[in-house]
């Protein structure tokens, strides 16, 4: 069956959704986000539907469908589990020539709802003669290989406005960075990179985009926070686009706060993309969960790049009197003293410790030892180091498909 596509602009519109199930659940968070003004007539409701109503975002009338409720509506949904009250609606549509969607019935329907995809700022979206699922299969197809950069979606030649984001890229696989990450790693025409961010990922970057290597070296050669920030600022006020790449999430013991004060101080727009922390992402990734229900109600992330002591901001005597996960970031070098400081709390000497090195990546390792063991255990840079009951029910996960 051959259709006609076309792009609806319902922003600010009245959109009558008739029905209250999973499908118009699946269907409302998109009218939404086009801006629509949703009425929704049904007798009962999804959570999520039932959240919007509460937060204000539709209109939601509590009882079963009438005639006339689409008379102001410029578009109809027709999503209810009785087919004929889906005709009567959708017949009451076509009598007052409203575009109608009958969710039940793709043969009836005089509008379909497509298989829709986004990136980077291009909408796919897809039609299969009424097939929803190969046209789903095909939506996903296409948003894979746009997301890979293996179908290219240029963009007009126009500057990018010129600013900074410090974005996270995850804890080691390239793959774990957000979409909004690599939306705008693809547009950057300078990039900020420490050696914990993917490296994968600058293959994708163009020959004229500037790279310069941050090469913060846990305990060895760096480059100062300060000449990062100078970098940052300095090629985004010559009106470059700039991106500052880092492993797992700047914000945790990333310095990201430096670096957001640097621009915020020199006026240069600045956005902030959250990344996948390798505190949680980690050992999660060695089936390792920081919390899990029965077993521990509480966890704790510190860094040990600075051993126990006067200099350390940390209370280890206070983790040592808890009973709750903890995870060390940084502490490959310092990790029999924090062993010591611990246990002189009162943990146990016995208890489980997992150092997961690489986490994420092909080269991932998984070490295990008790507390009062692991400042002689073997551990390797990058590590995240688990301590507690959940390291003791760690899991060894199946290998799949990406692992070999």
């Amino acid at each position: 069956m051959s259709v006609y596509e076309v792009g609806l602009r319902l922003r600010g519109k009245t959109v009558l959704v008739v029905g209250g199930g999973s499908i118009a659940g699946r269907r409302v968070p998109r009218l939404l986000a086009a801006g629509a003004r949703v009425r929704l007539v049904a007798p009962e409701a999804t959570t999520t539907l039932t959240d919007y109503a509460a937060a204000g975002e539709l209109r939601w009338e509590r009882r079963e469908w009438r005639s006339g409720d689409g008379d102001d509506a410029w578009f109809v949904l027709a999503a209810t589990d009785d087919p004929a009250v889906n005709a009567a609606v959708a017949a009451e549509a076509e009598a007052a020539r409203t575009w109608c969607v009958r969710a039940d019935d793709a043969e009836a329907s005089d509008a379909w709802t497509l298989a829709q995809t986004a990136f980077d700022g291009v909408s796919v979206a897809v039609s299969a003669s009424g097939d929803p699922r190969r046209a789903a299969s095909i939506r996903d197809a296409i948003g894979a290989a746009l997301h890979a950069g293996d179908l290219d979606a240029p963009r007009t030649r126009t500057a990018p406005r010129a600013g900074v984001a410090l974005v996270g890229a995850g804890p080691g696989d390239a793959d774990l960075i957000t979409l909004r990450g690599l939306e705008l790693l693809r547009r950057a025409e300078v990039v900020v990179s420490d050696r914990l961010a993917p490296q994968e990922l600058l293959d994708m970057l163009g020959d004229d985009v500037e790279i310069v290597d941050a090469a913060k070296l846990p305990y060895g050669r760096h480059t100062t926070q300060e000449q990062i920030n100078a970098v940052m600022v300095e090629r985004a006020l010559e009106g470059k686009f700039v991106v500052r790449l880092k492993g797992g999430d700047g914000f945790v013991f990333g310095r990201g706060a430096e670096e957001l004060d640097a621009c915020v101080e020199a006026g240069v727009p600045v956005e902030v993309v959250p990344g996948l922390s390798s505190s949680i992402a980690g050992p999660a990734a060695a089936g390792i969960p920081v919390t899990e229900r029965g077993v521990v109600h509480d966890f704790t992330v510190a860094t040990g790049h600075v051993p126990p002591g006067p200099q350390s901001k940390v209370n280890w005597e206070a983790l040592g009197a808890g009973n709750g996960t903890v995870v060390l970031l940084m502490a490959v070098k310092n990790r029999g003293a924090i062993a010591e400081a611990l246990i002189a709390g009162g943990r146990s000497p016995d208890a489980a410790v997992r150092i997961v090195e690489n986490a994420t990546t092909k080269n991932q390792t998984v070490r295990e030892c008790v507390l009062s063991d692991l400042g002689v255990t073997e551990a390797h840079h990058p590590a995240v180091i688990v301590i507690g009951d959940v390291a003791a029910r760690a899991r060894t996960l199946p290998r799949t498909d990406r692992d070999r």
